[in-house]
């Protein structure tokens, strides 16, 4: 004759046991508070915008790590004309958060792909 609560205590420590290794696994695989590489970032930032907005981004102007996650300013094709050099092109600064979604966007200037940027500043 067998004891038979022996064995369901056994199966319920063997899956405690398993259950948290399982867990251990887990954390030591992706910790929470590790941010995306800068890489990831762009491809994020870049496929979330033209999602957003129908507009596929043609370069990232600047990109930055921030307190809260990253900040970007991409150039897109808003309107495209002939000669190409007439094209309109707009630049849009983009937020995300630690993890890389994107939180914000506005579009902060629109311009004539042949225009040389004006100086800001008020300089010479």
């Amino acid at each position: 004759m067998t004891n038979t609560n022996d064995t369901s205590d056994s199966q319920s420590s063997q899956k405690t046991q398993k259950a948290r290794q399982t867990d251990d696994d887990a954390s030591q695989d992706a910790p929470a508070t590790e941010r995306p590489a800068p890489m990831q970032v762009l491809r994020e930032a870049r496929a979330q915008l033209t999602e957003l907005t129908g507009l596929a981004p043609e370069s990232v102007s600047s990109f930055e790590q921030t307190e809260d996650g990253w900040s970007l300013e991409m150039e897109v094709l808003e309107l495209e004309r002939v000669p190409d050099t007439m094209s309109l092109m707009a630049s849009y600064q983009v937020e995300l958060d630690s993890q890389g979604q994107l939180t914000g966007y506005r579009r902060v200037r629109r311009y004539e792909r042949g225009r040389a940027d004006a100086r800001r500043g008020g300089g010479h």
